[in-house]
């Protein structure tokens, strides 16, 4: 039940992207393009996300468990530090560049052709790139820091 029930929130999800037009990299670099012929739709499109995530989120927490009956994964932390910082640069310069991010472009592989593709395979790259560097500290982290057991 779980999987059926991810795969209808997806097609849901999805489906909102591309009728919202958040699909369209020329829709969105418009929408970025405050200096120039700004189209400001999408801001409704992302007010209502965030409306709905927020009433999606409280009712969530209160519940304490999915509708599902599984654990929550809630974010832990509330602080923005350098690593925040610095992946909302990232992204908000990769979806400048290009008008796309990770779910949109998902969304469009379907039909989004080479340019999609390309950038659906520099994302996998990026996040792959990032796992290792993370993997790697996390290693080195432990061996800077054993457990205290470790030595008996």
């Amino acid at each position: 039940m779980p999987l059926v029930t991810a795969f209808l929130a997806g097609i849901l999800f999805g489906s909102g992207l591309i009728l919202s037009g958040m699909t369209n990299p020329a829709k969105v670099l418009a929408f970025l393009d405050l200096a120039g012929r700004w189209d400001p739709s999408l801001a409704f499109v992302m007010v209502g996300a965030i409306l709905v995530a927020a009433i999606g989120f409280r009712l969530a927490g209160r519940r304490g468990r999915s509708l599902s009956g599984g654990k929550l994964h809630l974010p832990g932390t509330m602080g923005i530090d350098r690593r925040l910082m610095l992946g909302s640069l990232t992204f908000g310069v990769g979806w400048g560049l290009v008008g796309y991010c990770p779910g949109p472009a998902i969304a469009t592989l379907a039909v989004g052709g080479r340019p999609t593709l390309m950038f659906v395979g520099a994302m996998i790259a990026g996040m792959t790139v990032f796992e290792v560097i993370e993997r790697l500290a996390c290693m080195r982290a432990a061996r800077l820091h054993p457990p205290a057991h470790a030595g008996e």
